[in-house]
């Protein structure tokens, strides 16, 4: 007679003591990393949404006190803060553009076997992961071809990324030959190649790239601070960064705020408001990108 076999589950009911202590305290790992990286949003947020007196006074700990808006007026009606919005904005969807479009276009001809300098190509790739000429040479060879005060400075500098174009190699190098090989039988260009049959059968990968290239095009200011000088080109991580360390005064003395208003609303209450409309964009756009940060952990694993 044949022994009944066990239901799949019941492997887990016979799990041992030290499996369950682990998994408590993985949870407990997890319930820690995500309350230390959700209360310091919690508090900005709070502070931001409280009275400029109980912020002073320090009694904002958790949630806020004395909702008061005056502070969200007084950054909203600061010309600045919408020219640095505009330009953010134009240099992470134009950037961006401008990424995805050169990282295929270099990492299509490193992914084909017939082109005969694809060896060294890569190897030289690699190498600049490792080196790079330096901060100094960098400046010259940008301020040398007459990008200092120009939108092309927050482009043209970083224009490709040696590890996404890896990425992005992989992937095409990952596409059957046979249909690449059938579209040359058929009298179809490398050019009509790359964009009928490898960046359809990519987009995933390229959706992750995407995603890659704009945080960072965000959340550049380096190269804003080192080229750009001119206050109206300037991107919103740059007028954060002056409002946080240089001074947050101007944003009361530009909206007029008289001494009294003025005293009663914290410089902290300001800086802290700068941080949350600055996220703004990112916490909208969060939902509707997370799908593809789940797939960009899973780029270079191991398939079965």
């Amino acid at each position: 007679m044949m022994k009944e076999k066990q239901p799949a589950f019941a492997e887990f009911r016979n799990e041992g003591i030290g499996d369950k202590i682990f998994d408590i305290c993985v949870w407990i790992l997890v319930a820690v990393a995500v309350c230390a990286t959700l209360y310091p949003f919690l508090y900005v947020t709070s502070i931001s949404f409280s009275d400029g007196m109980a912020v002073a006074k320090g009694e904002v700990m958790f949630l806020p006190k004395g909702w008061d808006l005056d502070a969200y007026k007084m950054v909203l009606q600061y010309q600045q803060i919408w020219v640095s919005y505009g330009n953010t904005f134009l240099y992470t969807i134009v950037g961006t553009i401008f990424n995805i479009v050169f990282t295929c276009l270099a990492a299509y001809p490193l992914s084909r076997r017939q082109f005969f300098m694809r060896k060294k190509m890569n190897f030289l790739l690699a190498f600049t992961m490792y080196f790079s000429g330096g901060l100094i040479p960098t400046y010259m060879v940008v301020t040398g071809l007459g990008f200092y005060n120009s939108r092309w400075a927050m482009i043209i500098p970083t224009l490709l990324s040696a590890y996404n174009v890896m990425i992005c190699r992989s992937a095409m190098e990952s596409i059957p030959e046979d249909l690449f090989e059938n579209a040359n039988l058929e009298g179809a260009n490398d050019f009509y190649i790359l964009c009928r049959i490898a960046v359809p059968l990519i987009k995933p990968t390229l959706a992750v790239l995407t995603l890659y290239y704009a945080v960072a095009r965000y959340n550049d200011f380096f190269n804003a601070m080192l080229y750009l000088g001119k206050p109206e080109l300037q991107p919103l991580q740059m007028f954060l960064r002056r409002i946080l360390i240089i001074s947050s005064s101007e944003i009361m003395q530009a909206s007029g705020t008289t001494a009294a208003a003025a005293a009663a609303q914290s410089t902290l209450k300001i800086r802290y408001v700068c941080i949350v409309l600055s996220t703004v964009p990112i916490l909208c756009i969060c939902p509707f990108i997370q799908k593809y940060l789940v797939k960009g952990t899973m780029l270079g694993a191991v398939k079965e």
